[in-house]
């Protein structure tokens, strides 16, 4: 394994790890896995995390070819920098996680009541079948499969760890980073799944925001001098 490829695995690894605890989809998955099946809530989630990081980092890898490699460089340091002030910024506001949660389980309770209550009146028969064993198919393209994958895909899109995959993908391996990521994902994503909201109400956000915008500064300087 090339120098290049290890250097994006581990940026990319260290990067998602600290940009994904303690973040909106770790919280998702962790309430969702404590309603429904766990399988399908980790599948449909991790799914939905590798189609995002592989789209970013093919748009990332495909920037050096539509603008200048040092162009793409410069925007890729700012990037890291800003995300890296972002995130202290946060730290330093002050806002707590125990809101973050909050507000993601009220919304998911909303979704949950809705759907409880469009199904109260279905038949025994219908009951039944349900309860019998699905294909492999039909599991995953199951409703619950489908919602935590949307939830999930929607809710990282546009997101901090996004472009900041894209900027790294631009600036080292992309293979690398897309290794590093797809790892980084699993880990944080099995950790909510199997943690549930025990875990997720444990993690302080503040350090981890303290810690991911350290990264992200660490990361900027890194390119900046590198260009120097």
């Amino acid at each position: 394994m090339s120098l290049s490829i290890v250097q994006g695995f581990t940026k990319s690894l260290a990067m998602t790890v600290l940009s994904e605890i303690g973040d909106k989809t770790f919280f998702a998955a962790a309430i969702l896995a404590m309603r429904h099946p766990r399988r399908l809530v980790l599948s449909g989630c991790l799914t939905a995390l590798i189609v995002m990081t592989i789209l970013s980092a093919v748009v990332g890898w495909a920037a050096p070819n539509l603008v200048s490699r040092k162009w793409t460089h410069h925007v890729t340091t700012l990037l890291f920098l800003g995300f890296g002030l972002w995130s202290l910024w946060d730290v330093f506001k002050g806002e707590g996680e125990a809101e973050e949660l909050a507000e993601v389980e009220a919304k998911l309770d909303a979704d949950w009541k809705a759907s409880n209550g469009s199904t109260k009146d279905r038949s025994k028969a219908d009951d039944d079948l349900k309860k019998e064993r699905r294909q492999l198919l039909t599991q995953f393209f199951s409703p619950i499969f489908l919602k935590a994958f949307s939830i999930t895909f929607f809710g990282e899109w546009g997101d901090k760890s996004q472009l900041a995959t894209i900027g790294l993908a631009a600036d080292e391996n992309p293979f690398g980073v897309v290794l590093g990521g797809i790892l980084g994902q699993a880990l944080c994503t099995t950790a909510a799944v199997l943690g549930g909201k025990s875990l997720a109400s444990q993690i302080s956000e503040k350090f981890v925001a303290f810690s991911g915008g350290v990264l992200f500064i660490i990361f900027g300087i890194q390119s900046f001098l590198s260009t120097v």
